[in-house]
């Protein structure tokens, strides 16, 4: 199968992990994360002649520090925000594959798909800073969902998130504790939550990661990921 184009993607990504509140305004798509991150906070243009100002406006009304968000369509705009001496953050790859390639059934008691989340799931998100409002996130979702929990060693080792936008699963809140790193929970994760989503209708696994993290993105290039699109940060230096 073709994978998803990039606006497709970035669809996907906003629909399975929302923000709390957004709006459309001269241009702009303006979000409130309700402190669950900058993937649900920041602003991202829906025109390539958007005014960053409006954004700015909005943002500040409401006690925000300007953040912008920004895909590969969006030079004109990021030129413009560097100008103003916006910093460059996180930028993050989209990588996403079908279902039917990543899918591999889970081995007796090594994954298992459930919501809620149980105590253990939050208690691992939270040692990677997944906290009470990327919970929220998650609970926000109103399509079908799975929390994924992974098993080593007789251990809870890895928890993830995946939901659906209709033919595309996107993987969310990866996490495996720092002891059961390098055995292949990653993996286990990721193959798991392909098989969960080709069992529920989806056609595409995705999942987005900072491009900084190469142990990570070796892993899902072993899966036989392929990057598809890419997106940014622009956020405002704050003058003491």
């Amino acid at each position: 199968m073709s994978l998803p184009d990039a606006l497709r993607l970035q669809a996907a990504l906003e629909a399975t992990w929302p923000p709390a509140a957004s709006e459309i305004r001269e241009g702009w798509l303006l979000r409130e994360g309700a402190s669950g991150g900058k993937r649900v906070s920041a602003a991202s243009p829906l025109t390539p002649h958007a005014d960053p100002a409006h954004a700015q406006a909005a943002m500040r009304a409401r006690g925000q520090t300007p953040l912008f968000r920004l895909g590969i369509g969006d030079a004109a705009i990021d030129a413009q925000l560097a100008g103003l001496g916006y910093r460059l953050l996180d930028p993050t790859l989209i990588y996403a594959a079908s279902t039917a390639t990543l899918a591999r059934k889970p081995g007796p008691v090594s994954l298992f798909a459930l919501w809620p989340p149980l105590a253990i799931m939050r208690d691992i998100w939270a040692e990677g800073g997944i906290n009470a409002p990327r919970l929220a996130v998650m609970a926000r979702v109103k399509s079908p969902k799975t929390a994924l929990i992974a098993r080593i060693d007789d251990r809870a080792a890895g928890a993830a998130f995946c939901a659906l936008d209709g033919d595309i699963a996107m993987l969310h809140a990866i996490e495996v504790l720092p002891e059961h790193r390098r055995k292949r929970v990653g993996a286990l994760i990721v193959h798991g939550a392909a098989d969960w989503a080709l069992a529920a209708g989806a056609q595409c696994l995705a999942l987005a990661v900072t491009e900084a993290n190469h142990g990570a993105r070796a892993l899902y290039e072993r899966a036989g990921m392929k990057i598809v699109t890419r997106y940014h940060y622009r956020e405002e230096v704050k003058n003491d």
